[in-house]
């Protein structure tokens, strides 16, 4: 299967306005200016289209994803097919039976099929939809385009391609591997008046289609000024061949004839073959952008988030070691008077103060052992589908990405239930069916409730992103059969493995009352001030994968995506753990919940940077699209918040595990008690006196205080001391 790519600047549309079909009450708008972060269009060839190559054996090689250009402004929809959507679905069940296919191996290549001459090569169409909305997609032939005889012939992929709404159907165009065609017939197309009204609101609102992408047609101004709608009739197909294998194929379209009602028009095409000297390995180098994802600024941002990773790693460990030292250093000083053994409390502040509160077990313990151990296998999720990109170019098909995700999550069940588990156990907790099938659903079931409500938006609009049902019981079984046994299995193991309770200090049966501090230490400021920096440093990478998932580019630079995702953590990890000292410095040991939400609320200005980037990047239009960007973002970022967060947490809890145990073990538990002591001995000036509390006798030597010259043998007397 080879793709193409071709821009004609003679098919953009002179002024091209939108109007919703079968709609023609609502009010026309004029297309917005095309955003500037598209690269003017390299001359290759024009209009994108897919080919797909048959040598009679029924398999398919695969085409590389098509890089389309941008064209004009859009914004409609087609009236529901309820008909073509029960038959998507019905068809989607095969899938159940390449379940175990999927699962052995996310591969993004199939076999590099060759051809002898002759050999037929199959034309297949995919959809239609408003170029400027992405996900507004519907069936090719929602088009009234020349219907294939018969019941024609429908592909479909794996699963990562069918969640994104593809819907290969046999054009019957006839083609045959290094036969020119001069001229063949496709059909006669009668123009009555649905169909006319069909291709212009089509050609108003800037329909790309997977057979090819630009217009249907085009636009013409007479002389009065009146715009009139030509429909191109013919196609000239190049393709390019290297051997016996096909390489890459070119559409340009000609012939416009006016769209009048009652008009018959014969549509036509012709094949020409070209040798190239291209090898099949390198088919797919011509879609890639190299002047847009390799630009300098790409370059210049990765360089400037490692120089703030050192800078701010650099200055976190000269603050905390510089103090922490200092902490140390006071409190293994070893003074024989009484006034160091009575150290006032005032002189001990700070994070000091809280030992005996702070490995005190949070609220709502299950839901932060949930996430956080979510939160843990999203991120080495996202590491083994970033490598495996990197690897094995996932880039190349249709939907590989997706089906690489699912599958790795599904085999990644494991690390949440063993994170999760251990946290749990170790803060005590006691309700672990609970607490397992909420590790095992809490994400999987935000991503339903947000996909089914897009779903049925999708279903009531006839697109092709509906999910098919057979699409929906595959996901469940890999959930149910996959995913799920090995959260529980996970949270098992972590429980009998890392639960047992291993605090330096141990928690106190009365907890500390919190003081009150200045607005700007308090949990909320610090939660939100904590997502700054690990979103300056990711911002600009955010432009790009954005701009790839909304604007019809091929995102391949995965190398700059994992330098950029090892600088999120490390970014993330040092502010958490600023924000946490500070917490406890102020006497706050409530920090479990507070840098989970540091952390993720750099899941926040993501948000917010995709709603700038939505009003001003795009031209999307219309309730769907709109619907579908800001749920689909809205379910990125709620993975991005449980990932940092986690990976914030995790950053916290060793950091604060760490100071708390090298404090001297003896000094730390320190805590001033009132005792009742009985005096058996003692003398004026320089005394010792033996005491007793019936709990432990020692001796004790004083200094000569003048508090204690009026003491009597045989007095008991209330002290305050120090209880080891």
């Amino acid at each position: 299967m080879s793709a193409l790519r071709y821009f004609d600047e003679s098919q953009r549309s002179a002024g091209g306005r939108l109007l919703p079909p079968n709609l023609s009450g609502r009010t026309k708008t004029t297309p917005r200016p095309l955003p500037s972060l598209h690269p003017p269009p390299r001359p290759i060839s024009s209009t994108p289209w897919r080919v797909l190559a048959n040598p009679g054996s029924g398999k398919q090689p695969r085409a590389p994803t098509v890089r389309r250009e941008p064209l004009a402004a859009a914004g409609l929809r087609l009236p529901p097919d309820p008909a073509a959507m029960s038959s998507r679905a019905a068809r989607s069940l095969p899938l159940l039976a390449s379940l175990l296919v999927l699962l052995a191996a996310a591969s993004a290549s199939e076999s590099d099929h060759k051809y002898q001459i002759d050999d037929p090569v199959t034309l297949w169409v995919n959809k239609v939809g408003p170029y400027n909305n992405p996900q507004e997609t519907y069936n090719y032939y929602s088009l009234p385009f020349c219907q294939p005889a018969g019941e024609a012939a429908h592909r479909w992929g794996g699963l990562g391609e069918v969640l994104g709404g593809n819907e290969l159907i046999d054009s019957q165009i006839e083609i045959k591997y290094q036969k020119n065609v001069d001229k063949g017939s496709i059909c006669a197309l009668e123009l009555d008046d649905a169909k006319v009204k069909q291709f212009k609101d089509a050609i108003e609102n800037s329909y790309w289609l997977e057979f090819f992408v630009g217009f249907v047609g085009e636009m013409r101004s007479d002389r009065n000024n009146e715009n009139k709608h030509y429909l191109l009739t013919h196609k000239n197909i190049v393709v390019k061949y290297n051997g016996d294998q096909i390489i890459h194929a070119n559409l340009t379209q000609e012939g416009p004839k006016l769209l009048e009602v009652g008009r018959t028009l014969d549509m036509t095409y012709s094949v020409k073959w070209i040798k190239t000297n291209i090898t099949f390995a390198k088919r797919f180098d011509v879609y890639l952008d190299y002047p847009f994802f390799e630009h300098q600024i790409h370059w210049f941002s990765i360089f400037n988030s490692f120089m703030m990773v050192l800078f701010l790693t650099g200055l976190v460990s000269m603050i905390l070691m510089r103090t922490l030292r200092n902490d140390y250093a006071k409190y293994a000083r070893e003074d024989d008077d009484l006034e160091t053994l009575e150290r006032d409390v005032t002189e001990e502040s700070g994070w000091k103060l809280v030992h005996g509160d702070v490995f005190r077990p949070p609220q709502n313990l299950v839901l932060l052992s949930a996430v956080v151990g979510t939160g843990a296998q999203l991120t080495m999720l996202v590491l083994l589908v970033i490598l495996l990109a990197i690897i094995g170019m996932l880039y190349v098909g249709r939907g590989a990405i997706v089906t690489t995700f699912i599958v790795c999550y599904a085999l990644t069940s494991f690390i949440s239930g063993y994170v999760s588990g251990g946290l749990y156990s170790r803060s005590g907790g006691k309700k672990w069916i609970k607490s397992m099938i909420l590790a095992a659903s809490l994400f999987p079931f935000m991503c339903f409730g947000i996909g089914f409500i897009l779903n049925t938006i999708a279903i009531f609009y006839g697109s092709l992103a509906a999910i098919p049902f057979g699409t929906m019981v595959v996901v469940f079984v890999i959930w149910a059969f996959i995913s799920f046994p090995l959260t529980l299995l996970g949270t098992v193991v972590g429980r009998n493995w890392s639960g047992s309770p291993n605090n330096p200090c141990r928690v106190k049966t009365i907890p500390r009352p919190i003081p009150k501090k200045k607005w700007y230490l308090t949990p909320s400021v610090v939660s939100l001030m904590g997502g700054l920096l690990p979103f300056g440093s990711i911002f600009i990478e955010m432009y790009f994968v954005f701009t790839s998932f909304w604007n019809y580019k091929v995102y391949y630079v995965y190398g700059f995506m994992l330098l950029v995702f090892l600088i999120l953590i490390i970014v993330t990890i040092c502010v958490t753990i600023v924000g946490t000292y500070f917490l406890l410095n102020a006497e706050n040991y409530h920090w479990q919940w507070t840098s989970f939400f540091s952390a993720a609320s750099t899941a926040v200005y993501v948000y917010l940077y995709s709603i700038y980037y939505y009003h001003v990047k795009t031209k999307m239009s219309g309730f769907f699209q709109i619907s579908f960007y800001f749920g689909y973002t809205l379910m990125f970022c709620l993975g991005l918040g449980i990932l940092c967060g986690a990976v914030g947490y995790l950053g916290s809890s060793l950091f604060v595990r760490r100071i708390y145990r090298n404090i001297n073990h003896e000094e730390h538990q320190r805590q001033r008690e009132w005792l009742p002591f009985h005096i058996v001995g003692c003398d004026r000036g320089p005394f010792a006196g033996a005491i007793s509390d019936g709990a432990f006798t020692s001796e004790i030597s004083f200094g000569s205080v003048s508090s204690l010259e009026n003491l009597v043998v045989g007095q008991t007397f209330i002290w305050s001391t120090t209880h080891i």
